[in-house]
C-alpha cells in the first residue's frame, strides 16, 4: 500500500502532474534551463536549479541546442535533476542536425536516467547563421521524430511539441497552414504544447481560441519570460520576433537604464498578463512555464507577485528528497546519518542490492558504493572553505565554530551540505550548550508528537495526516566525555546509542540489528509510513564518510600547521555518536544526561 502511493506521488507524467493540479484547484509552474558552456557555469547552475526547486515547480525543463552541441551536457543535467535533486524534468530533442543514431542515444539514456517526458523540436538553425537543413541520416520534420519516439517507446514518453501564438519566426505559409502543421504533429502522438514566448495578450487569447477550434484538445502551456533587465528584454524580443503591446514600452522606457525598476515595472506587467490567462474563463489554462535564462530573481519575483507558492505537500511527500531514476522511485526508507549529505547517499548506495524486505538496501551488499562517491570531495573551494572557517587553532576555536553554524551564523559545515534545518532551530540553544561543552554536533532533530502534515516546519507527506519524530542527536565526543555520558546514560533506559571511532572500535546498547524508525506518519487511506531509520550497520558504513570528511578538512592546511594538528588529533581520537531518546512525548529529555 506505501509503495503504490509514493508512486502516484512521484511517477506522473507532466500531463498528469498537470491533470492532478486542475483537478485539485491549483495552480502550478515549471523552469526552464539550458546548458551551460563552462563546467563552473554548470556548478553554479545546479545549485540554483536545487535552489529553486524550493520554489515549487512542477517540472524541469532541459534544453538542447542544435545539432545536439550540447547534449551531453543535456543528459547529464537531466541524470543530476532526476536523480539528487528529485525533480521531474521534461529534455528537448531536436531535428537539427541530427542523424538517428544520436537520437537514439539521446533517448535511451533519458529513459535510464528517470525521464520520462520529451519536448520535440525540428529546431532552431546552427548558431554560425546558415539556413536550417536536415541530416541526411535524421528527421526533416517534427512530426517525424514524434512519430518515430511512439513507434520506438510506446507510450513511455510524454510528448510534447512547440506552439507559436504569433506564428513561427521562419514561417512563409500562413496561420492556416501552421495551424495544420501543429495538428499534424498532435495527431502523430504529442499530448501537450509548450507555446514561444509573448508578451501580447491578445495576439495569445485568440491563437489558443484558433487551436480549440481546429480540433487541437491537448493541454496548452503558455511560455512566458521575465524582465530581467531592458537589455535582455530587447534581445528576446528580437530574437523570438515578439510583439510587444504599447503599455509595455510606456511603463519600461522611462526606466530602462535602472535593472531595479525594470525588474518591478517588467514583474507587474508580466505578472498581470499571466493573472489574465489563469483567470480567463474560456483558456481552461492553470499553469505556466517560465523561461528563466537560467537565471532565479525574475521568476522568483513573478511567483511573489502572482502569490503562488506551493503546498507541504508539493515540496514535502517525504522528510527527504526521493530521487526519481528508475530503480529508486519507490525507495521509502532512508537511515537518518546521511539527512544533510543526500546526494552522497543517493551515490553511495547506487550499487546497494535489494534488500528483500522492501527497503532500498544496506551496507551488506557487496554492490555497496565507495566512500569517495559523489559529494565526497568538499563542496566549497579551499579558499572560500578558508574564508568560511578560519584556522582554527583549539579546542575553543573548534566549538566556537560548531556553536556558531548551530546559531545559523555559518552555511555550512562539512558534514551539511546546507545551512541549519529549519526545526533545528527549535533545539538550538540545547545545541550550542552542547558544542561549548565539546559534543561537536553534526545531525538532529526535536521530537515531534503528532504535526500536521501541513505544518510548515515539521509537516512532510499526504494531506490531511500527522507525523511523528523521536529526538535524535549525533556528534564527535572524545573519548573521556564519551565515557561519563554513556555512564549518565546509564539511568535513562529509554535513550539508545552507538558510538564508533575511525578504527572501528564500537560501542552500542541496542539489543537487536533491526531498524529503529526515528522518522514516521499516518495518512488517511493509507499505511504507515517510516521513512527515516536508524541501524547499526548503516551507521558503521556512515563513519567512514564522516571520520573523512573531517580528515579533508584538516587537509585544507599546512601539515605542520596548528589547524592541521588539531583537526587530524580530533578526527583520529573522537567517537562519532549517535543517540535516540525513544519517547517522543518527552520534549527535552535527550539533553538531560549532558547537561545533569
Amino acid at each position: 500500500m506505501i509503495a503504490v502511493k509514493v508512486r502516484a506521488l512521484h511517477s506522473l507524467s507532466v500531463t498528469a502532474k498537470l491533470a492532478k493540479a486542475k483537478e485539485e484547484g491549483r495552480t502550478w509552474w515549471s523552469f526552464e534551463y539550458f546548458p551551460p558552456r563552462t563546467p563552473q557555469g554548470m556548478t553554479n547552475l545546479l545549485d540554483r536549479i536545487e535552489r529553486m526547486g524550493k520554489l515549487g515547480p512542477e517540472f524541469v525543463d532541459i534544453t538542447w541546442n542544435a545539432g545536439g552541441r550540447t547534449s551531453d551536457l543535456t543528459t547529464q543535467l537531466v541524470k543530476t535533476v532526476q536523480a539528487y535533486f528529485g525533480l521531474e524534468t521534461c529534455m528537448h530533442l531536436t531535428c537539427t542536425n541530427m542523424p538517428r543514431s544520436k537520437i537514439d542515444v539521446a533517448l535511451r539514456e533519458a529513459k535510464e536516467f528517470g525521464c520520462r517526458n520529451i519536448l520535440a523540436l525540428r529546431g532552431d538553425p546552427p548558431a554560425c547563421g546558415s539556413e536550417w537543413e536536415p541530416h541526411a541520416a535524421g528527421f526533416v520534420h517534427c512530426h517525424e521524430l514524434v512519430t518515430y519516439i511512439r513507434a520506438n517507446y510506446g507510450d513511455y514518453f510524454t510528448i510534447a511539441v512547440a506552439g507559436f501564438p504569433e506564428g513561427h519566426p521562419e514561417a512563409t505559409a500562413g496561420p492556416d497552414k501552421e495551424m495544420e502543421y501543429l495538428k499534424q504533429k498532435i495527431d502523430c502522438g504529442s499530448d501537450f504544447i509548450f507555446t514561444q514566448m509573448f508578451y501580447d495578450l491578445d495576439t495569445f487569447i485568440d491563437w489558443v481560441k484558433r487551436v480549440r477550434a481546429a480540433g487541437i484538445t491537448v493541454p496548452i502551456v503558455p511560455g512566458v519570460m521575465p524582465i530581467q533587465n531592458y537589455g535582455g528584454f530587447s534581445r528576446a524580443v528580437a530574437r523570438f520576433r515578439a510583439h510587444v503591446p504599447p503599455h509595455f514600452h510606456e511603463a519600461l522606457d522611462p526606466v530602462k537604464d535602472d535593472d531595479e525598476q525594470v525588474r518591478i515595472v517588467g514583474t507587474r506587467l508580466v505578472g498581470d498578463m499571466c493573472r489574465k490567462i489563469l483567470d480567463h474563463p474560456d483558456l481552461d489554462i492553470h499553469g505556466l512555464h517560465i523561461y528563466t535564462m537560467n537565471l532565479e530573481r525574475g521568476s522568483r519575483m513573478l511567483l511573489e507577485y502572482l502569490q503562488l507558492t506551493p503546498s507541504v505537500q508539493q515540496l514535502n511527500p517525504l522528510p527527504w528528497k526521493l530521487s526519481l531514476t528508475p530503480k529508486r522511485r519507490d525507495e521509502r526508507i532512508r537511515p537518518i546519518f546521511w539527512a544533510n549529505r543526500a546526494k552522497s547517499y543517493v551515490s553511495r548506495t547506487d550499487g546497494w542490492d535489494e534488500f528483500p524486505n522492501g527497503r532500498w538496501g544496506d551496507a551488506r551488499s557487496p554492490a555497496y558504493g565507495d566512500v569517495d562517491a559523489y559529494g565526497m570531495h568538499p563542496r566549497l573551494q579551499k579558499d572560500e572553505a578558508l574564508e568560511l572557517w578560519g584556522t582554527p587553532e583549539t579546542l575553543d576555536d573548534l566549538q566556537r565554530l560548531f556553536v556558531r553554524f548551530c546559531a545559523g551564523e555559518l552555511a555550512s559545515l562539512p558534514w551539511s551540505e546546507t545551512p541549519i534545518a529549519k526545526e533545528t532551530t527549535k533545539i538550538g540553544s540545547q545545541l550550542m550548550q552542547l558544542n561549548q561543552r565539546g559534543f561537536l554536533t553534526i545531525n538532529s532533530q526535536p521530537p515531534v508528537d503528532g504535526a500536521r502534515s501541513d505544518d510548515p516546519v515539521h509537516g512532510w507527506g499526504p494531506k490531511d495526516g500527522y507525523v511523528y519524530q523521536k529526538a535524535y542527536l549525533e556528534f564527535f565526543v572524545s573519548p573521556t566525555q564519551l565515557d561519563e555520558l554513556l555512564h549518565r546514560i546509564e539511568a535513562h533506559p529509554q535513550i539508545t546509542y552507538h558510538a564508533v571511532n575511525a578504527h572501528g572500535d564500537m560501542r552500542t546498547n541496542t539489543t537487536s540489528d533491526a531498524p529503529n524508525a526515528v522518522t514516521w506518519g499516518c495518512f488517511p487511506h493509507c499505511e504507515i509510513m517510516q521513512p527515516t531509520i536508524v541501524e547499526s550497520i548503516s551507521f558503521l558504513a556512515w563513519k567512514d564518510e564522516a571520520f573523512e570528511l573531517g580528515r579533508r578538512w584538516a587537509n585544507l592546511y599546512a601539515p605542520d600547521s596548528p589547524s592541521h594538528a588539531l583537526l587530524s588529533h580530533v578526527f583520529d581520537t573522537y567517537f562519532l555518536v549517535n543517540l535516540v531518546h525513544n519517547d517522543f512525548k518527552q520534549a527535552d529529555a535527550i539533553f538531560v544526561p549532558f547537561l545533569a
